[in-house]
């Protein structure tokens, strides 16, 4: 092997070690956690030598993110067209994941709210194949028709009927809140099984 070579995979290598204690830390406290000394110390480096490997901390969130967003599309790709499917595979990838699903739909971390094409794009993708999961739901009004029409301009998925757009938007919103519920624990905290909760709002998608 060449020494570039080497180094390449050494580059590789580091950053991905880098990612894999950013990911402890946003298990254990969240994006606030986030600290690119602590990993540093943790990796047995100086905190400027990280430096090398990403250009500071929101370069480093972006990265999670777009990771995040990759596998989370890739779990959910093969289940075009099936909106059950599709409701299951996005429960289980956020379930095994909170941190991550929290990093995907919570408040933007602080200091990382601005507009990044290449996060704008992951969520598209992922979107994308909710839309292709659901029909045509109930005819919105003429000013959310106008709503709808705008976003699916914004999602690159023109053509797509403002009622196939809301039956979108109604699904991902009633998931959503269904997952972050269950990832914090609320429905154990009352008593219930979240297992029997999720197989009737499944049904009540279709």
């Amino acid at each position: 092997m060449t020494a570039g070579g080497i180094r390449d995979r050494f580059r590789a290598q580091m950053r991905q070690e880098v990612k894999d204690a950013a990911l402890r830390q946003l298990a254990e406290g969240g994006p606030g956690a986030l600290s690119i000394n602590a990993i540093a110390k943790e990796l047995g480096v100086s905190g400027p030598a990280l430096y090398r490997y990403f250009a500071g901390r929101d370069a480093l969130l972006t990265e999670l993110i777009l990771d995040a967003y990759a596998d989370l599309t890739r779990e959910i790709s093969a289940t075009a067209g099936r909106l059950p499917a599709f409701a299951a595979a996005y429960r289980s990838w956020a379930t095994a994941h909170p941190h991550r699903y929290r990093l995907l739909f919570g408040a933007p971390p602080l200091g990382h709210d601005d507009p990044d094409e290449r996060l704008t794009g992951a969520a598209r993708r992922t979107m994308a194949v909710l839309i292709s999961c659901v029909g045509p739901g109930p005819e919105p009004t003429p000013a959310l028709a106008g709503d709808l029409r705008g976003w699916v301009r914004e999602q690159g998925a023109e053509g797509v009927d403002p009622a196939v757009a809301l039956q979108a938007v109604t699904a991902w919103s009633r998931l959503h809140g269904f997952v972050s519920l269950e990832i914090e624990g609320k429905f154990r905290t009352m008593g219930l099984d979240p297992d029997h909760i999720f197989a009737t709002e499944v049904d009540a998608l279709r």
